[in-house]
C-alpha cells in the first residue's frame, strides 16, 4: 500500500494573497454563460465544480486508485470517443486499456491492452495528441508514449523533481510528479529541494518534452489532495477524503500570483487518488476510491 501523508495545517501554505469570495449574485450572472461561441476562447476563471458522475468502476484491487482519460486532441485513428484507462496499484503497473468509447469502458471490455515498455508511477499520466505522458516508475523522468506506434517516442528528466515519495499530494501514492493538459497546452506539476516542497509548474513542449518555461508557486504540494490547471490557472483540492472538500488554490501562470478560493468539491467515495482538467469536455476526470467518475464545470468569462 502507498504510504499515508497527513496534509499539512493551512499555516504551511504561505499564501501571499487574502481570500477571495465570490458573490451568489455573480455567480448566477456567470452561470447564464454557457459554453462559449467560437469567437470566445471559453477561459476564464473557474467558479463551480457540480457533483460527480459515475461512469465505471474498477472490479480487482489493482483498481483502487488509477487514471482514465480521454484525448482532448487526438490524432487519427483515435477520436475524441476513444477513452484510456491504468489500474495503479502494484510495482510493475504495465498496462494502458484502451475503450472505443467511455460506455465500453463502463461494461468493463477494452478494445485493447497496450503494455508499456516502462513500468508506470503513480496516477499523473495524461493523453493528449497521440501520446500517453507518464513518469517511468523510480525516475524523475517523463516520457511520452507513442499510441498509435506503440513505442516510447521522447523521456526527459524534470530537473531537481521530487520522486517517489518524496513531494508527493496528501494522500501519498508517489504522486510527485503530475501531468496535465488545458487549453494551452502541456504541464508538468511537482517540486524540488529548492522550492522546499511549494508546488513547481513547467510547461512542456508534447513533441520532445523539453521545459518552455517553469513557474514558482507558494501552494505546499503536501498540503492539497491533488492539483489541474484550467485556461494555464492551477487550482488545488482541500481533502482526498473528506466528502466536503474545497477547490481551495488557484494560481494564475499569467500573473504569477495564488489566491485562497473556497468551491465546494464532493468526494462521493472519500478517496480522491486522481485528478484532470479534459478541455475539449470542459469537465473535471477524476477516481475516487475504484470510480471513475466526471465533474462539470462553470467558468466565468476572463
Amino acid at each position: 500500500a502507498a504510504p499515508r501523508w497527513e496534509p499539512q495545517p493551512l499555516a504551511y501554505q504561505e499564501l501571499q494573497s487574502e481570500r477571495t469570495e465570490v458573490p451568489v449574485s455573480r455567480l448566477l450572472e456567470e452561470t447564464a454563460l454557457g459554453r462559449p461561441g467560437k469567437e470566445d476562447s471559453g477561459c476564464g476563471q473557474l467558479v463551480w465544480v457540480g457533483e460527480p458522475v459515475v461512469f465505471g468502476r474498477a472490479d480487482s484491487i489493482a483498481g483502487k486508485y488509477g487514471v482514465w482519460m480521454k484525448d482532448p486532441e487526438p490524432v487519427p485513428p483515435f477520436t475524441r470517443d476513444n477513452t484510456w484507462r491504468v489500474d495503479t496499484v502494484g510495482t510493475e503497473v504495465r498496462q494502458l486499456f484502451q475503450y472505443e468509447e467511455a460506455e465500453q469502458l463502463a461494461r468493463g471490455y477494452p478494445a485493447k491492452v497496450h503494455i508499456l515498455p516502462r513500468p508506470l508511477e503513480s496516477t499523473g499520466a495524461v493523453i493528449y495528441r497521440g501520446g500517453l505522458f507518464f513518469q517511468p516508475r523510480h525516475s524523475r523522468s517523463v516520457a511520452r508514449y507513442d499510441l498509435r506506434g506503440e513505442t516510447i517516442t521522447a523521456e526527459k528528466e524534470i530537473p531537481g523533481a521530487g520522486y517517489h515519495g518524496q513531494y508527493p499530494y496528501s494522500w501519498g501514492g508517489y504522486t510527485d510528479i503530475d501531468l496535465a493538459v488545458d487549453e494551452t497546452g502541456l504541464w508538468v506539476i511537482y517540486s524540488t529541494e529548492k522550492a522546499r516542497g511549494a508546488i513547481v509548474l513547467s510547461k512542456l513542449d508534447p513533441e520532445t518534452l523539453e521545459i518552455r518555461r517553469t513557474w514558482d508557486t507558494n501552494i505546499r504540494k503536501r498540503g492539497v489532495a491533488n492539483s489541474f490547471l484550467i485556461c494555464g490557472t492551477l487550482y488545488t483540492v482541500s481533502s482526498y477524503s473528506a466528502p466536503n472538500a474545497t477547490i481551495n488554490f488557484a494560481y494564475d501562470t499569467a500573473t504569477g500570483s495564488s489566491r485562497a478560493l473556497s468551491i465546494p468539491f464532493e468526494n462521493r467515495f472519500r478517496y480522491l487518488s486522481m485528478l484532470d482538467y479534459n478541455p475539449a469536455e470542459r469537465q473535471l476526470f477524476a477516481w475516487d476510491s475504484f470510480n471513475m467518475v466526471t465533474y462539470p464545470v462553470r467558468l466565468s468569462r476572463a
